[in-house]
């Protein structure tokens, strides 16, 4: 399992607008020369954003993005599964009906163990919890 480029670049785009004034609007165009990534790209990525509830749209000379909550409200989960959908290492974890041999799999624990720490990872890591350690590191 690896998260594609649209679910860590959202992640990254996003986190810009966390490290910004809470209230002002970044356009696509800062956060593409901020984050190195092609503004057509994350014209891509934030559209599911917004349709996500992660962000809104500012329109106008002075329009942008923002966050629609404050950062820490907003988990890496929540970004990253709102372009990857659920994270799993096995198909067997997210899809019923894929295996009828779940009840005597000998590694369906170990499948289930490893999406359960990813999902305590990002779910429980906030936008503010990147903020922090980037800023002990950084600053």
């Amino acid at each position: 399992m690896i998260v594609s480029t649209k679910g860590r670049y959202a992640l990254k785009a996003v986190f810009e607008l966390a490290m910004a004034d809470i209230d002002t609007p970044m356009s696509l165009n800062t956060i593409s020369e901020k984050t190195d990534l092609s503004e057509l790209y994350l014209e891509q990525i934030f559209s599911v954003l917004k349709k996500k509830g992660i962000v809104k749209s500012i329109r106008g000379v002075q329009g942008g993005y923002l966050l629609t909550r404050k950062p820490d409200e907003i988990s890496a989960g929540e970004i990253i599964k709102a372009l990857e959908g659920e994270l799993s290492p096995s198909k067997c974890l997210i899809d019923e009906g894929y295996c009828d041999m779940l009840d005597r799999c000998p590694t369906y624990m170990i499948w289930d163990r490893i999406k359960k720490s990813i999902d305590e990872v990002i779910d429980n890591t906030t936008l503010q919890d990147m903020i922090d350690e980037y800023n002990k590191k950084n600053l």
